[in-house]
């Protein structure tokens, strides 16, 4: 199994484009899976300058509505003819906001989708062999402080707090995608029923949001409870809090930029 990063805030690699998004392509065993699209096309101007062909990609996971995960699949969508797109329906039928500076819309423009090419997941399922998807994440635990800016708005045409019932989490052969964490690190994890050996997505906590104290305190958290774990962050994690975590963590935490590659045996 490998995983590539395609778009995110950073890059490593001079030839690629960087942008506030993530898409992360996952070569399994038996599935090719994109993980999120992005804002835009970037992640396939990405694809193109590391020889990556994305016809062939069996499925589109999209972690959540916002439009900095789900925004390019409308492109996605013009270049691959068979995958399927695994969301939530409250992903598709929400209207989001943040409020971080002036107040404006996330929401993702959605292109008109194939109901054989839609797998609509409003409970935790298996989608294929090994293949799993991670709905109505219980919020047990703390969640990220930057949520309090972002909203969904209701039928009256009122803000209110985005209480992410529209995110999923994705599970395969022992990695776990988080798209942006906003249910919380601790409790997409305590959700996770099957053993996960790597983590990989951002995970909301903001420079300049979390506490340092809290931001330590989580990382022995995470260092005790999951010792043999790897986690893999970027895009939402600010550098700060990701320095904060690695002084804890070590190289148990590791970022990754446009561009990284991972292989795991």
């Amino acid at each position: 199994m490998k995983w590539t990063v395609l778009s995110d805030n950073r890059s490593r690699d001079g030839r690629l484009s960087t942008e506030h998004g993530l898409s992360i392509l996952l070569q399994a065993q038996r599935h090719k899976i994109l993980l999120d699209t992005g804002a835009s096309d970037v992640f396939i101007k990405n694809a193109e300058q590391l020889g990556i062909d994305l016809c062939d990609v069996d499925y589109v996971f999209i972690s959540h509505g916002h439009s900095d995960h789900a925004g390019g699949l409308r492109y996605f969508l013009e270049h691959n003819q068979k995958a399927k797109v695994i969301v939530s329906p409250n992903a598709m039928s929400g209207t989001f906001y943040s409020k971080r500076g002036n107040l404006h819309s996330i929401t993702t423009e959605w292109p008109e989708l194939d109901t054989d090419r839609l797998i609509s997941i409003d409970q935790t399922c298996e989608i294929a062999k090994g293949l799993h998807a991670i709905a109505h994440i219980p919020q047990n635990h703390i969640i990220p402080k930057g949520n309090q800016n972002l909203y969904v708005q209701d039928v009256n045409g009122d803000f209110v707090l985005d209480d992410f019932r529209h995110e999923l989490a994705l599970y395969i052969d022992g990695l776990l995608f988080t798209g942006c964490a906003h249910s919380g690190l601790e409790n997409i994890l305590s959700a996770c029923p099957w053993p996960v050996h790597t983590v990989v997505g951002g995970f909301h906590l903001l420079d300049g949001m979390e506490p340092e104290e809290e931001i330590q305190a989580l990382a022995h958290r995470l260092k005790e409870k999951y010792p043999k774990t790897l986690f893999y962050t970027s895009h939402c994690t600010g550098d700060n809090v990701l320095e904060v975590m690695k002084g804890v963590m070590g190289e148990q935490l590791q970022s990754f930029r446009c561009g990284t590659l991972n292989e795991m045996v």
